[in-house]
């Protein structure tokens, strides 16, 4: 097998060449698809090669949990995009948020994170990572202030997503990585909102990027999956032995499926990225609508700073419906394209409720805090003729006024 080469323009391949074409492995059969390798494990000439790749001395596969040839090419391809040195694939975009945060960590050490986080991250950062023995303390991400009097002398972390879900938040990540390398922590950026297209933490100042691959990277709603980027020292450090040893591995499958996604990624995202603009300004303008949320609108509280970081607005929006839980319920209920789901990134457009789903499980007051009210709504947009959609909306809009 060989590696295609990117390298024959004197520059490396644009993202939407390095998607299609990016890592990839071709067996001498000459196939155009990537090869799917379903295998758990794979056969050695000799018991001295085993011993070999064992100690590390000698390159190849040893076991589909450590590595697989399928799901190295997607962790070749996603290197190209993000611009890192190295990664490992995930069985699900919490797997990598778990292992980035448990994998270089020890009791005693201490973790700053953004309040504003998906209900899953929150319980690893808020009840997971303390029973070990690792403290946290979250923080108001916006404020940068909040960031630097959290640091401790046994800080070791700093984590944010950005933009946030549900509330569409966007933080400085320059300035948070500035404040994190200060402190000798090393920042964890989750970026699934913004994409890999839309926004590049590394060049920011990250130290570790994760995504769920299930959201946007597969973007029809098929397979798990997720992924860790970051320098080849902190990969080998730490994460590389955590998920061999514990497992959590990337079906050969799923990573096939994900290898695909990539192929139309650029495509997708910006026709779902130009129609959720196109659907916040529909709703801002709509009666009953009490707030809309995204990142390049002007009314948006960190539009500035997400022209700077991001080179779009991305394919979600939050909006708060007059009425609370009851009207909301009542728009959502009476959508005919747009499904009642918690993904996002998907073709088709989704929508959900965070306070009595993703973010059920928080208290009010803390629900409050992340500016998740009974009225909030989070609309994932799809492929569908926004036009269509915006019919969608305002039938869904007239149910609510009752």
């Amino acid at each position: 097998m060989s590696v295609d080469d990117n390298n024959r323009f004197g520059r490396p391949w644009r993202p939407a060449t390095q998607l299609v074409h990016g890592g990839t492995l071709r067996s001498s059969f000459g196939e155009m698809s990537e090869a799917l390798f379903l295998t758990q494990s794979f056969a050695y000439p000799t018991m001295e090669a085993a011993e070999a790749r064992f100690k590390g001395e000698e390159p190849g596969f040893i076991y589909s949990r450590f590595s697989n040839p399928t799901v190295a090419m997607f962790e070749q391809r996603m290197m190209l995009l993000e611009g890192a040195e190295a990664a490992r694939a995930t069985a699900s975009g919490m797997a990598a948020v778990t292992a980035s945060l448990l994998a270089p960590a020890q009791a005693g050490d201490h973790v700053v994170a953004a309040r504003a986080l998906f209900g899953s991250c929150l319980y690893v950062v808020e009840e997971l990572l303390p029973r070990y023995g690792v403290a946290s303390t979250l923080v108001d991400g916006v404020d940068l202030q909040q960031w630097r009097r959290a640091v401790r002398k046994e800080t070791k972390l700093f984590f944010l997503e950005s933009p946030t879900n549900p509330g569409l938040e966007v933080y400085d990540i320059r300035a948070i990585a500035d404040i994190a390398h200060e402190a000798g922590a090393k920042l964890i950026v989750d970026n699934v909102f913004a994409t890999p297209l839309l926004q590049k933490p590394f060049e920011l100042g990250a130290d570790v990027v994760v995504y769920s691959a299930t959201k946007h990277i597969d973007g029809q709603g098929r397979c798990l999956g997720g992924i860790i980027l970051a320098s080849r020292e902190l990969i080998e450090a730490n994460i590389h032995n955590f998920l061999r040893q514990t497992g959590p591995a990337l079906s050969p499958f799923n990573a096939w499926v994900l290898l695909k996604g990539l192929e139309t990624l650029p495509l997708r995202v910006a026709r779902q990225a130009a129609s959720a603009a196109t659907i916040a300004d529909f709703l801002s303008a709509q009666k009953g609508v009490a707030r809309v949320l995204y990142p390049f609108r002007d009314d948006h509280p960190q539009a500035a700073l997400a022209r700077a970081q991001m080179s779009g607005g991305g394919t979600l929006v939050s909006f708060d419906v007059q009425g609370g839980k009851a009207a909301a319920f009542r728009l959502a209920n009476a959508l005919a394209i747009v499904k009642i789901s918690n993904n996002l990134g998907d073709a088709k457009s989704l929508i959900t409720h965070p306070a009595t789903t993703t973010h059920q499980r928080l208290t009010p007051e803390a629900r409050a805090r992340m500016g998740v009210g009974d009225g909030l709504l989070r609309l994932s947009v799809g492929l569908e003729d926004p036009d269509d959609l915006i019919c969608d909306l305002e039938y869904g809009l007239r149910a609510a006024r009752g």
